[in-house]
């Protein structure tokens, strides 16, 4: 029993001393209660690692011009999954029949067009070789500005080139780039040649589709650290039905909105703060026209959701689905009622030569 006692005395005597010690270490070194990260550069690398392997190079021959901000000849791409599925941007292959895919490990491959969509600048591409990588997915939804990411390409030719910046903006649109823009903004460097590639998070999974920068912004002035990338919730959405059907399937109306701004509305004598959008237009044959929609009419809800601005009318029509009844809420010469109508399928969502 003595022996017990003493054996618990002397640890007692040890557990008080090293008490102390920490004490004092705190006391003298506050900052080592704070939890340590590893480095961010090895978090980087094993992101790069998980990535990377998965991201191509392409390479055209016979392009005149590619849009911006791209150039003759030269993107990028991600493949998708084990079937081949490789996405890229659609200025990329834009107006050329002959088209290579190189990986990351050298080997190449000729591709097939299985789909294209000009409204998003996506297109997909299909390749076939065994034993192929395949990128991470993450989740764009879940981005917020600040958050670390990473573009990986082949700008200017200098394939597996990594860029590093941070989500600058979210939900951009109305840049004259595409139809339907839910663009990420970043300052990760974006080149020539980077269109197509890939943006990562910090994990290595896939968050966007590199599309755009800003170019010279005045005279003598160049915008940096200005990019943009497609969404990759959206990416999946559009590669998904181009791998389906070869197009994207979308609702239409056929009708021309502008925005209603506070003077026209007084103008038509509508009370302030309303809004809505104005049909300048409404197509010959249209669902629009159908349901009995007029040039001049002022669209103030589709299906119960006011209408802010023309932009969001028009992704609330597409997406819909061809066939689905709409509701909507218009004011003409004052009075206001409730038309019933059937959307239509967006025309022009087929490329030639593109298919399963």
């Amino acid at each position: 029993m003595k022996r017990f006692l003493r054996l618990l005395a002397w640890t007692a005597r040890a557990v008080i001393a090293g008490l102390a010690v920490a004490f004092v270490a705190v006391l003298l070194r506050p900052e080592l209660l704070q939890p340590q990260a590893p480095p961010a550069a090895e978090g980087w690398t094993e992101a790069v690692a998980r990535g990377a392997p998965a991201i191509v190079s392409i390479y055209t021959v016979g392009h005149d011009a590619l849009a911006w901000p791209g150039s003759p000849g030269l993107g990028s791409g991600v493949i998708l999954n084990r079937e081949g599925h490789v996405a890229t941007n659609w200025h990329v292959i834009e107006g050329t029949g002959d088209i290579r895919v190189r990986l990351a490990d050298g080997r190449e491959a000729v591709p097939r067009l299985l789909g294209a969509d000009p409204e998003t600048e996506l297109a997909l591409l299909a390749i076939d070789l065994p034993n192929l990588p395949v990128i991470p997915l993450g989740r764009s939804a879940g981005l917020r500005p600040g958050q670390v990411v990473l573009a990986v390409g082949n700008p200017f030719g200098l394939s597996q080139t990594v860029t590093q910046g941070i989500v600058s903006a979210l939900g951009r649109g109305a840049l004259g780039v595409t139809t339907f823009e839910d663009f990420i903004q970043t300052d990760a460097a974006i080149n020539v040649g980077n269109s197509g590639g890939a943006l990562l998070d910090t994990r290595g999974r896939l968050v966007g589709i590199n599309t755009a920068a800003v170019g010279p912004a005045a005279p003598g002035a160049l915008a940096e650290g200005i990019g943009f990338a497609i969404p990759v919730d959206l990416v999946m959405e559009v590669t998904g039905q181009l791998a389906r059907h070869g197009r994207v399937i979308r609702g239409w109306l056929g009708v021309e909105p502008v925005e209603l701004t506070g003077s026209r509305a007084a103008l038509l004598g509508l009370a302030p703060g309303t809004a809505g959008v104005e049909l300048v237009g409404v197509a010959p044959g249209s669902p629009a026209e159908e349901a009995g929609l007029r040039p001049g009419d002022i669209l103030l809800a589709l299906d119960g959701r006011p209408v802010s601005d023309s932009r969001a009318a028009l992704a609330q029509v597409a997406a819909g689905s061809p066939g689905d009844r709409v509701r909507l809420e218009v004011v003409r010469q004052g009075e206001r009622f409730v038309l019933e109508g059937r959307l239509g399928e967006r025309p022009g969502g087929a490329i030639p030569g593109a298919g399963p």
